[in-house]
């Protein structure tokens, strides 16, 4: 073939089009790379990476975080810093100090550092510090949990009446939750009526299953709690309400005799539940208690609760059910029997019938200014004893409950889930 002054031409045209379009790409490769830094984590379940928890934490804080890495070991430090970039790569305030224990004696003093391993870590956030004994992405994230909840979010569950214990050693004990409110930041104490009133810095009232009736005085020091605004989480079995008949009235809700029982055999087969009256919840009514939770959850022996008017509300209170019970149960007033059958006749109620109600409702104070008072009754105390809290989203639920109650809004629904192969221990 042979080229003409015009092919030749069009070819050193084409040749130089080329070049320039190729330099001009390694040139934007370049400034891309310069101005963006991006990774991509390809390893077997994303083991250079944080959760998805973690994540939405580090988007909650507003405010510096720094970690001070004390160690002389310099694998350590590479180690140590390949950790705390995955966080850096989320937020960018959050810094790193790498410290030598030998000579930077007055950081290590202030810090309050004892070299009882080949390394320590502190973690500063809000003018606060935290010791943690390991770079694992559970312990930074509970650490900066606790770091980020407000002062003085002190808990008090009653005690004296045979309520649930907090520090038990039977399974009907509530162990488990209580060590988890603590590892994110909870102040947990319990407190007998007859031997102290009610602290004026409680941030939340728990009364969890009492046995045996309240007397006149404690009930009065509760009927004040409430009225003077205290957020209030009543956990209550069939039976008795142990002289609390007056608190469910205040709040516009009756507590409905009998036990739900739901004799769906398919069902129980199913998710492998042996009793009828142990209720699986596999939806959950709208609300930022239970908007995140996508798994069932299970409550044994629970009793159902209905509004005690149908007038509108009592005492101001917004009422909003969190889940009930499938629409073939009921609430079974003549006992629990393999035969049993639903009886409108002998009192029995037609399901679905509501286990959870949170209320919630503004209130003035002297000051002017309203207060926004927070209450969550749940019809059964199982769920979160040790015996159930692990089953399904039982403790995710109960979390979140906490978190509602005290009006830290943002932590609820979070849990650190550790991505593997993080830790330095």
């Amino acid at each position: 073939m042979k080229l003409t002054n015009k092919s030749r031409l069009q070819l050193t045209i084409q040749k130089f089009v080329f070049l320039l379009l190729f330099t001009s790409s390694i040139g934007m490769l370049a400034w891309i790379s310069n101005h963006y830094n991006y990774q991509f984590d390809l390893t077997a379940n994303k083991r250079h990476s944080l959760s998805s928890n973690s994540i939405d934490l580090l988007n909650l804080l507003n405010k510096e975080v720094s970690v001070h890495a004390y160690t002389t070991d310099d694998i350590t430090k590479k180690a140590i810093s390949e950790i705390i970039a995955r966080y850096q790569q989320v937020k960018h305030d959050f810094n790193l100090r790498l410290l030598n224990p030998d000579l930077d004696i007055a950081e290590a003093q202030q810090d309050g550092i004892v070299m009882n391993k080949p390394f320590a870590f502190v973690i500063h956030y809000n003018n606060r510090m935290e010791h943690i004994a390991s770079l694992s992405e559970q312990a930074i994230s509970n650490a900066l949990l606790r770091l980020k909840r407000r002062d003085n979010q002190l808990v008090v569950f009653l005690s004296g009446h045979g309520e649930r214990e907090i520090a038990g050693t039977t399974n009907r004990a509530y162990t488990k939750l209580h060590e988890k409110l603590v590892t994110i930041g909870f102040n947990i104490q319990t407190l007998n009526l007859l031997e102290q009133p009610l602290p004026d810095n409680i941030k939340l009232l728990v009364i969890a299953a009492p046995e045996n009736e309240y007397l006149a005085g404690e009930l009065k020091q509760i009927e004040t709690f409430i009225s003077n605004g205290g957020n209030l989480l009543w956990l209550t079995d069939p039976g008795k309400l142990q002289g609390l008949e007056k608190l469910a009235t205040s709040l516009g809700i009756q507590l409905q005799p009998g036990v739900i029982v739901d004799n769906n055999t398919d069902l129980r087969r199913t998710l492998n539940i042996a009793s009828p009256a142990i209720i699986p919840v596999t939806n959950y009514f709208p609300h930022k208690i239970t908007n995140a939770i996508k798994y069932n959850s299970l409550f044994p022996l629970a009793r159902g609760i209905s509004p005690l008017t149908n007038d509108g509300n009592i005492n101001n209170w917004q009422a909003a059910a969190l889940f009930s019970s499938f629409g073939q149960s009921w609430t079974e007033t003549g006992g629990l029997t393999e035969d049993m059958v639903f009886d409108s006749s002998a009192g029995d109620i037609a399901g679905p019938v509501t286990i959870a109600v949170a209320l919630s409702r503004q209130l003035a104070t002297p000051s002017t200014q309203a207060v926004s008072q927070r209450i969550v009754v749940v019809g059964d105390s199982d769920f979160l004893s040790d015996t159930y809290i692990g089953a399904g989203a039982n403790l995710s639920l109960g979390i979140n409950m906490f978190n509602w109650l005290i009006g830290d809004d943002d932590f609820i629904s979070f849990e650190v889930t550790a991505s593997p192969y993080t830790n330095l221990e």
